[in-house]
């Protein structure tokens, strides 16, 4: 099986320097998939602003990348908002917002949902993001100079069953609001996008697997050969922190320049095909 890391080596030789003198905010930046986005971007150039409510860890990774870190509940719109003025004061704009944190459930039955649980995802993961956007909008249209917001989304979004209810209703939420914000903030040269990654082996999906199937002690790597085996069209391999940093530093960038209102799936083609085909063609 191939791994789903790829080296430090490797990250060095992939910074291109593509956000040179920009600033950006990566919210859940502390770990995962967004600690692996700041890395990017500030080897790639820019000033990056780690907000999480993982202090320790994130303060951390901010001393490593040259930048700074901020507590920041983005269910708490004031949270968000402090974020946003931290880099106007240290830099004087905000170029790029990624926002990108959120929480998983691992609820089934529509009949049995208790609506208090889904209310904390939706306070985090949409309310969150409109927060962001928001407060990053301002700020872009302030200054004058335009800006670039990616959102995370989710394969779930476009494709039912791969998640509880909760979690894909506030993932379709955020390909919504982000797509309706595109049209209204492209006039300021602003531009808003989603990346929609599907099955990124993660402490939060391994804890989802070992409580979907009963099987507390469900390792990483276990989790990395179910999904490098059924959920892509890449047999072999799964997705990465990395996969997705690199499609988000993309869309941030300038050579995304004439890209809005786009949903930019990382799935190893899980969602455009049957894997189950896969096995058919192979075999001819």
């Amino acid at each position: 099986m191939e791994s789903c890391d790829h080296k430090s080596d490797c990250r060095q030789k992939l910074a291109t320097k593509r956000l040179i003198g920009k600033v950006a905010i990566v919210t859940g930046g502390a770990r995962g998939i967004g600690g692996a986005t700041a890395t990017l971007m500030s080897q790639n150039g820019a000033h990056v602003i780690i907000a999480d409510v993982l202090d320790e860890v994130g303060e951390n990774l901010a001393k490593s990348i040259k930048g700074l870190y901020v507590h920041c509940d983005v269910s708490k719109e004031s949270d968000v908002e402090s974020a946003i003025q931290l880099a106007l004061s240290w830099k004087g704009k905000l170029d790029i917002m990624f926002t990108n944190a959120g929480i998983i459930d691992t609820g089934r039955s529509i009949t049995n949902l208790e609506m208090n649980k889904v209310a904390i995802l939706i306070n985090i993961n949409v309310n969150g993001v409109i927060h962001g956007i928001k407060h990053a909008a301002r700020a872009m249209i302030s200054s004058g100079t335009g800006g670039s917001i990616v959102c995370s989304s989710s394969s779930a979004a476009i494709m039912g069953g791969l998640a509880s209810h909760s979690y894909t209703l506030t993932k379709g939420a955020i390909l919504g609001i982000s797509r309706s914000a595109a049209c209204e903030l492209g006039v300021h040269g602003i531009r808003v996008n989603c990346v929609s990654p599907h099955g990124i082996p993660s402490e939060m999906l391994v804890k989802a697997y070992q409580e979907y199937l009963g099987k507390p002690n469900m390792t990483i790597e276990q989790v990395s050969d179910i999904i490098g085996l059924e959920g892509s069209l890449l047999r072999g391999r799964c997705g990465s922190f990395e996969d997705i940093a690199q499609a988000v530093l993309f869309l941030a960038s300038d050579e995304a320049g004439y890209i809005t209102g786009h949903n930019l799936l990382v799935d190893g083609g899980f969602t455009s095909g049957s894997v189950e085909m896969t096995s058919f063609y192979c075999d001819k």
